[in-house]
This record gives structure tokens, C-alpha cells and sequence, in this order.
């Protein structure tokens, strides 16, 4: 492919932010620090020259001498054009440093004075280059920018590469690019020393073109238009930016089931050979273009008699990449798909489908192509397009259904029943089960523009609450609004009730209020006789009182499973199966944990929900953490996170799981910064659950670390934060050992005894064997503290067969390590053999350096925790001195809202400041302040 030059930008007009090459980079850099030479090389519009001047900025201050040049196509045939681009301002300072031969060739070849070339002055010239860069080099480092090496002149070339070729330890590094479609970069090479580094850019991924496209400025695309954005451009950063930005000139969608308009930039980028193919078999080509999986027989059924030699021409021009062991027909690029779609005039277009629309074997394509094939509307083809969004869900293609549903309300006329918008709000709908909840939301409010119908207006506003996801406060005004469409209809009235106990959740932070709520939801669902609806309230309200402690928990949970059931709840993430499993992980049963997330998971692939998805592998993976399978664990909290960054769903609650599952198997600086990353999100949308779950994260990252104070500040947060949320079983978080724990080592005993006899109390009432093993073990540590020694080793060797036998195999070692620790501050030999070979069985990689070093170096005696400052107390604002105050008096949160007339929330948020503020991070640290005041 040919880049015009007029087709790039100005550099100074790029901002060279790298995105996705941060291992490529980091190669690069390496072997320029070690005073080597680069080459990148990759197809057009990759990124070569945005990483070969980020190279060269990050080199810059270690090199004395940069020379640059910079080829193109027109200029490659003026002899020692490159030559002159790299050498003619510097020559001057080393020319009379030159034998007279070489200098008098040089300047010939620079100023093109004479009749200077390499047949004639040959040797003289090469020898007058490797001079020139070893007489720079004497004054220090010189470093040779070279882009687009494919279009250096001959001579040039040549030039570069004898001198490069020969400079030994000269201290002269070459970093060039050039643009090649395969692996055929060797012989370019040539023009650099030996031992040169090739790096190859290979296409970016979805979330990176998404994190390209956002830092451009092409904010705000739904995630299916960025998708096809991908899949259009297979990748290319060049192509990705001038595809949005099309868009953002010419905001107007294509229709559902269009490939992407292509801007004429890029249709003159990859269809300059389209003009040397036959008219036939530019038509063959469009027929190909416009079916989503095109062979050769598809184009014969669609009427294209000759495609064997039409498809044989198009290869050779390299439109078709040749397929000679399979009968698919596949384009070089996907973008010369779709700009050879976007060049054919309408007519041809509608032709070219309407030929498939009867051509293609899938139900689903044919209605598709049906409609592109149509103008206007048409019950017929309406019904036939529903027809195929309902065989596309029930296939588990959500996407596919919500583009069917799409191109079947635009051919609905006006009076048909369903209307055109109730299939737009059920696209909507399976918009958010395929995880598209840009598309979803936009839906909704194009139908609440003209809706007048009551059950239209709340499904509408119900799309809105369900794609703002944790973000509920964003859309608090919309709740009033579906409150008073729904009126007195139990059936509406139950759907705004069931999200206003997320609400109440999410933004108030409140479970008492959430369980009411879903309590009340299910009553009218019931009176309704909408189950589905139903069941969801329950298993919300299970999950909820599970969280609680509450003895109605098992009830409820029973009342969301009972029959008859809804296939598609029974396994939605927020549905009764999720209520059982999250009963089955608190209650110790790991192995039926397992088998059942294992087949919600299946199922909810097999259906396509990709939000539910996301959740089934972070369950997978945290179930598969407790039993201390920590590789595999990793893994799929890898795979989840990763699902959820490029859905943009779950991105908290899989960052957080991913940081435990890194600090137990992986990477502690990795855990410590998702665990950040997650609390600051958590934070900024004021979801109070989740910023206690990214703490308790935080907190078990820091113990692994090392940091026995930042766990204290983090997990002492979380028990404020818990006790706030009215969250009383400790299976929920399971921090309770590490705080504890933690407290022991910084010599806060009775704390740590607090925190173990309330942890003991809950975990007793509820049942929690494994959280009172755990428990048990931080007693063992402040009982040896306190000199009990040997009451503390019977109590880890108990601790340690209790939790093998739970199967929770990374607290059983760490019982292990417990124990081995204890023993070496007792006369006699001490093995941490059994720690190591249980921390080795769960793959448990950070733990088991601890293990190795403490073999080593006996761990460190605990120090006490500094005492907080007293004096900050008077700098704070009158509301957080209000709220400090009376949190020095006992009062909770609840009653100090009570008391200022203000919200829980506000409380919390207050209480975050006063934190901040005095530099401690819970109310613990604010009654010690109060007694340090009371003793002076």
C-alpha cells in the first residue's frame, strides 16, 4: 500500500502517546542502552514513526549527535538525497578532518556539484562516510534516525550500510523503520550494524484502539462502533483514527448490518488497484463485500457464474488473500472490504444483497441482507427480521439480535403490533445481555423522545438505570420520572422497585434499604405475575441477607429457586443461581462452588451474555483462589479482567479479584496497583461497597508486601466501612484474619484479641467453619506475643489440619508458615520445608519467596504503630469536626446521620476527609485522638 504524504499529519500535530507497545518499547529501549541499533519495520500505518520518535526523544539526552532523515516514494530516485538529509549540517565540522579524496567526493554527492557516483567514486565515498560518523563519534555519542527505509535512495543505502557494517565500537547507534507487509525485513538489515535489533509492531486490540481513539478526542463511541472499528481496521492505528474520525465529521450511523463508511482517504488508500480489475469482477468483489462469510459457492448461487477467475484476478492484484486449501473468499485487508462496499453506488449495493438475500443458506443472513436489499417499510420484511433476532438469542448471539431487532423496527410501519419501538426497546435489551450498553442506552432515549405508552416509557427508562451499571448515582433523576410513568401498575411499579434496591446499594450504600426494597419488588412482581422480575428481586434480597447474617438468608434463597424458573435468570449474574453459589463459597462447600459456577458459566457463554460472563469467571477464579489453586485462579482472573476492560463491564470488582489472585500467585506490585486502580474508581462513582472491597484487597496486597502499616490503615477503613453498610458475616470479605494479623506485628494486641473475638462471635452465629480457623490463627500469633508459646503452636498445628481439611489450601500453608515462624524463636532446629512444599502445591509464588527469605534471615521483630497527630484536629471544616466529634462519643454512622439530618453517604464521605485529613484511615485512630486530648 502507497501513503501519500499529504495524507499524514503534521508530526508536531501528533501527540506521540504510545498505547499498547509498552513491551515492544521496553526492548527497544533496552538494546539502545546497551548501545545497539533498532530496526522497526510493519505494514503502512502501524505506528512505526510514532515509536521511532518516542526512541528518539527517550535517546536524546545520552547522544551528542542526532542525524535524521526521513524518505519518501516521489524522491527515491535523486541520488543521495537520504545522504544529504543526514549528513549536510554537520559535514562542515569534520570535513577538514577528511583526505582530500574523500572530502572532495563527499561534497560533490551532497551539493551535486560534478559528476559524483558510486561507479566512479565508489570506494571513496563509502570510506568518506564511515569517517564523517567516526569523527562525530570522537566528540560523543551520535545516534542515525532513519524512516521509511524503504525509500532511501540506491546510493544512500549503500552508503549507510558499508559504514554500518564497519564501525565495530564506534559509539554510533542506527534507529530506523521501514514498512514491509510480511516478514520480509532481513534485507534491510543490511543498512545496519550487525546484532541490530528487529522489532516487529504487530495490530493493537480492541481496548487499545478504544484507549487510541479516546486520546485523540474521538470520545463517546459506543463500544459496538469501536468494535467495528477494530474489525475494520484489523488493528492499524493509521486506519482506526481516520475511520473515527470520519465518524465524528459525519456522525450518521450505518444502518444495523453495514460495514462501517469508509472516508475517501482510506478508499484511495487500499483501492488504487481497483481500477485494473474488469467491471465483472469489481461486482463479483461487492457480492463478496456484502456477505458475512463469502465462498465461492455462495457467489455462484448469487449469480456470479465466473467468480473462480473474477476471484483469481483479485488475488493476483492482492484485493484477495489466496485460500488454496479452503473455499473462502477473503480480502487482504478487511478495510478493502468496506471501502469497496462504500465506493458502489446505492443501487449496486441493493442489488448486490438482494442476490443474497436469497443466496444465503443462514435464516439470519438472508433476513439481514432482506432489509439491506429494502427500502421503507414492510411487515413482511419487519417480521422476518424479528423472526431472526429471535433465532440469533436463542443461538447466544445477543449482538446479532439487537442489530436484527434494529433493522426490524426501521421496516415496522406505524400501526403493526409489536410496534417499532418495542422491538427497539427488546434490541435494547439484548444490547445489554451482549454487554453494548452505549448502544442499549441510546436506544432508550431515542424511544423516550416519542413513547407515550406507560410500559414502553419504564422499559425505556429501565435500559437507562441497567446500562449506567455501578453509576447509579449518574441517573438518580431518572427514578422519579419511571416512578410516575409507572403509576398504579403493580407489574412497572415492580420493575422501578427492583432497581431501586441497587440504588439503595450502590448509592446510599445502605443493605437494610436495598433488602426492603427487592422485598417489595418481589410482592408486586408476584401480584403482577411477572416471575421473572420476581425471581430476580428474591435472589437479590438473598444475596443481600446472606451479606447481613440474616436468619431469613436460607428462606429466601429457597423462595428464589423454586419453580417454575426463568431459563435466562436461572442463569443471569444477578439471578438465584448466583444467590446459591454465593451461600455455597460463605458456607465453606468449595467442591459444589465449583460445579455449579462451572455450569452457569457454560450456560452463559453458551447464551452470549457477556455481562454474565464476565462475573461466572471472576466467581470461577475466586472460588478456585479460596481452595489455593492460585495458577489457575490467576488465570481466569486475567481472562475476567480482561473480558470486563473490553466490555467496560465489572471492571472494579475484576481489577480487585485480579489483584488478590496476583498477590497470591503473581505479581505483588501488580495487586497493589489494581487494588489502587479499583479503590480510586470505586471512590470516584461513590460506591461505598466496592471501595470497601478494594480496600480489603488493598490491605491483603500490603500484608503480602510487606507493608504492616498500610494494611492496618487500609483494613481498619474496611471494618468502619462494613459496619457502616451493615455487613455482619465475615465470610463476606474475609479480611479479618490479615487486619488481625497485621495489628499483631505493629504490637497493637488488644486490637487485634477485638477484632478476633467479634470476627469469632459472627463467625459462630453464622457457621463459618474456615473464618473461625483463620481467626484462630491470628490468636495464635497475639498468644505467642504474649509469651503463650506453646499454646500457640497447638493451636496453628489445629488451625492447620482445620483448614486442609476445608480444602482452603493457601491459608492452610499459611498456617504452616505461622507455625515454622513461631518454632524459630524457640532453642532447636527449624524447617520451613512443609511451608514451602504447601505454598509450591498452590502455585502460591509471592508467599513462597517469603518462605525462601525467611529460611534465611529470621523475620523482623514488630514494631509499634506511630501514634496520629493531635493538632489536626483543629484544622478541620465545621461539618467534619461535627461528625468527628460525635464518632468520639461511640456514635455510628447511622446515628450520627440521624442526629445532623443528613444522609449516610454524607457521613462517609465526611468521615473520608476527616481520614485524609488527620492522616489515619478509620474512627479507631479518632477516639484514640479524643483520649489523647481527655489525658492532657
Amino acid at each position: 500500500m502507497t501513503v501519500r504524504r499529504d495524507f499524514e499529519e503534521p508530526a508536531r500535530s501528533r501527540p506521540d502517546l504510545v498505547i499498547g507497545r509498552e513491551e515492544l518499547l521496553a526492548g527497544a529501549r533496552e538494546q539502545l542502552a546497551g548501545g545497539g541499533s533498532v530496526l522497526l519495520h510493519g505494514p503502512a500505518g502501524i505506528g512505526k514513526s510514532t515509536v521511532l520518535r518516542t526512541l528518539a526523544a527517550d535517546n536524546a539526552g545520552a547522544t551528542r549527535t542526532v542525524l535524521r532523515c526521513s524518505a519518501t516514494e516521489s524522491e527515491s530516485h535523486l541520488p543521495f538525497l537520504a545522504l544529504a538529509d543526514l549528513l549536510g549540517l554537520v559535514v562542515d565540522e569534520v570535513a577538514d578532518r577528511l583526505p582530500g579524496a574523500q572530502r572532495t567526493a563527499l561534497e560533490s554527492a551532497l551539493t551535486g556539484r560534478g559528476e559524483s557516483t558510486l561507479q566512479r567514486d565508489g570506494l571513496a565515498l563509502r570510506l568518506a562516510v564511515l569517517s564523517v560518523l567516526r569523527a562525530l563519534a570522537a566528540e560523543g555519542p551520535v545516534l542515525v534516525v532513519a524512516d521509511d527505509l524503504q525509500w532511501l535512495d540506491p546510493a544512500s543505502a549503500e552508503l549507510l550500510g558499508f559504514a554500518a557494517r564497519r564501525l565495530g565500537d564506534t559509539p554510533v547507534q542506527l534507529l530506523c523503520a521501514v514498512r514491509t507487509e510480511g516478514q520480509e525485513y532481513d534485507r534491510h538489515l543490511r543498512a545496519l550494524p550487525p546484532d541490530s535489533l528487529a522489532v516487529r509492531l504487530n495490530p493493537l486490540s480492541r481496548t487499545q484502539v478504544s484507549a487510541l481513539l479516546d486520546h485523540r478526542g474521538y470520545t463517546g463511541l459506543p463500544r459496538s462502533t469501536v468494535r467495528d472499528i477494530h474489525r475494520t481496521s484489523a488493528g492499524n492505528p493509521l486506519f482506526a483514527l481516520e475511520l473515527g474520525r470520519a465518524l465524528a465529521e459525519d456522525p450518521t450511523p450505518p444502518r444495523p448490518g453495514e460495514p462501517l463508511h469508509v472516508p475517501t482517504s482510506l478508499r484511495a488508500l487500499v483501492l488504487n488497484r481497483l481500477g485494473m480489475l474488469s467491471d465483472e469482477a469489481r461486482r463479483t468483489l461487492l457480492v463478496a463485500s456484502a456477505g458475512a462469510r463469502p465462498t465461492l459457492a455462495l457467489l455462484h448461487a448469487a449469480g456470479r457464474d465466473n467468480a473462480e477467475s473474477e476471484t483469481a484476478q483479485a488475488a493476483a492484484l492482492g484485493l484477495l488473500a489466496t485460500e488454496p486449501e479452503g473455499p473462502a473468499v477473503r480480502f487482504a485487508h478487511p478495510l478493502i472490504s468496506a471501502a469497496l462496499y462504500a465506493e458502489a453506488p446505492a443501487q449496486e449495493r441493493r442489488a448486490a444483497h438482494a442476490a443474497l438475500s436469497t443466496a444465503a443458506s443462514d435464516p439470519i443472513e438472508r433476513a439481514r441482507h432482506l432489509a439491506l436489499a429494502s427500502s421503507g417499510t414492510d411487515p413482511e420484511v419487519a417480521a422476518r427480521l424479528a423472526e431472526a433476532a429471535t433465532q440469533a438469542r436463542d443461538r447466544g448471539a445477543p449482538s446479532v439480535a439487537a442489530s436484527m431487532g434494529l433493522l426490524a423496527a426501521r421496516h415496522t410501519p406505524a400501526d403493526s403490533v409489536p410496534g417499532a419501538d418495542e422491538r427497539r426497546l427488546q434490541a435494547a435489551t439484548d444490547a445489554i445481555t451482549a454487554g453494548e450498553m452505549d448502544l442499549a442506552r441510546d436506544i432508550a432515549h431515542e424511544v423516550l423522545t416519542r413513547a407515550t405508552v406507560p410500559a414502553e416509557r419504564v422499559r425505556a427508562w429501565i435500559v437507562v438505570i441497567e446500562s449506567a451499571g455501578h453509576t447509579l448515582g449518574d441517573v438518580d433523576s431518572v427514578f422519579p420520572q419511571a416512578l410516575a410513568d409507572a403509576g398504579e401498575d403493580p407489574g412497572l411499579l415492580a420493575l422501578v422497585h427492583y432497581q431501586l434496591a441497587w440504588r439503595g446499594l450502590i448509592v446510599e450504600g445502605d443493605f437494610a434499604e436495598g433488602r426492603e426494597k427487592a422485598a417489595h419488588a418481589a410482592e408486586l412482581a408476584a401480584r403482577a405475575g411477572d416471575r421473572r422480575t420476581e425471581l430476580l428481586a428474591l435472589a437479590f434480597q438473598a444475596q443481600t441477607e446472606t451479606l447481613m447474617g440474616h436468619p431469613d438468608a436460607p428462606a429466601t434463597i429457597k423462595r428464589a429457586l423454586k419453580e417454575p424458573q426463568d431459563p435466562q435468570v436461572a442463569c443471569h449474574h444477578n439471578g438465584p443461581g448466583l444467590a446459591r453459589l454465593r451461600w455455597l463459597q460463605m458456607s465453606d462447600q468449595l467442591a459444589e462452588a465449583r460445579t455449579t459456577v462451572t455450569a452457569l458459566l457454560r450456560e452463559v457463554r453458551r447464551r452470549g451474555m457477556v455481562e454474565s460472563e464476565v462475573h461466572f469467571l471472576r466467581l470461577l477464579a475466586e472460588t478456585e483462589l479460596r481452595s489455593g489453586h492460585c495458577g489457575r485462579a490467576l488465570d481466569l482472573a486475567r481472562e475476567s479482567l480482561r473480558l470486563a476492560r473490553d466490555s467496560g463491564i465489572g471492571e472494579v470488582a475484576s481489577a480487585l479479584l485480579t489483584s488478590f489472585a496476583e498477590a497470591a500467585g503473581g505479581d505483588v506490585d501488580r495487586a497493589l496497583a489494581l487494588a489502587r486502580e479499583a479503590e480510586e474508581h470505586a471512590e470516584g462513582i461513590g460506591d461505598q461497597m466496592y471501595v470497601s472491597r478494594a480496600l480489603a484487597a488493598l490491605g491483603h496486597a500490603q500484608l503480602v508486601a510487606g507493608d504492616t502499616q498500610g494494611t492496618v490503615r487500609s483494613l481498619r477503613r474496611v471494618r468502619e466501612l462494613e459496619h457502616g453498610l451493615g455487613i455482619t458475616d465475615p465470610a463476606r470479605g474475609r479480611w479479618h484474619g490479615d487486619l488481625a494479623e497485621a495489628l499483631v506485628r505493629i504490637g497493637e494486641l488488644a486490637e487485634a484479641q477485638d477484632v478476633i473475638d467479634v470476627t469469632r462471635e459472627q463467625a459462630l452465629r453464622l457457621g463459618r467453619e474456615s473464618v473461625l480457623a483463620v481467626v484462630d490463627r491470628a490468636e495464635a500469633l497475639v498468644r505467642a506475643r504474649r509469651g503463650e508459646h506453646e499454646a500457640a503452636l497447638g493451636q496453628l498445628t489445629s488451625v492447620q489440619d482445620r483448614l486442609g481439611k476445608l480444602g482452603y489450601g493457601l491459608e492452610e500453608a499459611r498456617a504452616a508458615f505461622a507455625l515454622a515462624s513461631l518454632r524459630t524463636r524457640r532453642p532447636g532446629p527449624t524447617s520451613y520445608d512443609e511451608a514451602a512444599r504447601l505454598f509450591r502445591r498452590c502455585r502460591a509464588l509471592p508467599w513462597l519467596r517469603q518462605v525462601e527469605a525467611a529460611a534465611v534471615t529470621p523475620p523482623p521483630e514488630p514494631v509499634a504503630a506511630p501514634a496520629p497527630t493531635l493538632d489536626a484536629l483543629d484544622g478541620l471544616a465545621s461539618m467534619e469536626r461535627q461528625v468527628a466529634a460525635l464518632v468520639m462519643e461511640g456514635a455510628t454512622n447511622r446515628e450520627i446521620a440521624a442526629r445532623l439530618f443528613i444522609s449516610v453517604k454524607t457521613v462517609e464521605a465526611t468521615l473520608t476527609r476527616v481520614y485524609r485529613k488527620l492522616g489515619i484511615r478509620s474512627r479507631v485512630d479518632i477516639v484514640r485522638l479524643a483520649a489523647g486530648r481527655r489525658t492532657k
